[in-house]
């Protein structure tokens, strides 16, 4: 796993330019020991906001067909252009885990789902998010190209293609779920798994 560089406010260095002015009075933030946190923040010097910086949730899915296939993309947008995914997005504010990963499926591939059990959460750090992963049943609509998706097609267990899988934690979610419906397969070594980009 890659190590994570952090910039002078203690978070990643790629969010660092997106959190330098406090929201509140438009302040340059500084970074440093607070009062009663046993760990340095982001924090104004001038009304004491403190900028507390947690990883997004990232949902995704895992759409299964009645041939026990998995249902992956092959994205049309940056990071992970051209590759191989999960369908799946950011939670937004006004819905459930439940009701994201039905909306992102639908968004992604044309395809209605009923999420059920969670495959696995999966952290990456150097990204910054935080992702579920639920196995799904397809109850309707028709695989189709969209804005975020080039493709979307069913893999066998056994035709995963490994090396064209988008993002570690897809490599992750996918391999997990793999070995539930076919432990005889041969994995991937998760430690092998290096992405330059992305979830």
């Amino acid at each position: 796993m890659s190590e994570v560089k952090f910039g002078r406010g203690g978070i990643p260095d790629w969010l660092e330019p997106m959190v330098r002015f406090c929201s509140r009075c438009g302040v340059e933030l500084t970074f440093g020991q607070i009062e009663g946190e046993e760990r340095d923040r982001l924090a104004c010097p001038s009304c004491g906001f403190v900028f507390y910086v947690n990883p997004r949730l990232v949902v995704t899915t895992l759409p299964i067909t009645d041939r026990g296939e998995v249902m992956l993309i092959r994205r049309g947008i940056a990071p992970g252009y051209d590759m191989w995914a999960q369908p799946g997005g950011f939670l937004e504010i006004d819905e459930t885990v439940r009701e994201a990963a039905v909306r992102e499926t639908l968004e992604e591939t044309g395809l209605q789902i009923e999420p059920l059990e969670i495959i696995g959460l999966y952290s990456r750090v150097q990204a910054a998010v935080v992702v579920v992963a639920y196995e799904a049943r397809i109850v309707g609509g028709e695989p189709r190209v969209t804005h975020e998706s080039r493709e979307t097609r069913p893999f066998a267990p056994e035709a995963i293609p490994w090396p064209q899988i988008a993002f570690e934690t897809s490599v992750l979610a996918i391999r997990d779920w793999v070995a539930r419906v076919r432990p005889d397969l041969p994995l991937p070594d998760p430690s092998t798994i290096h992405r330059d980009f992305g979830a």
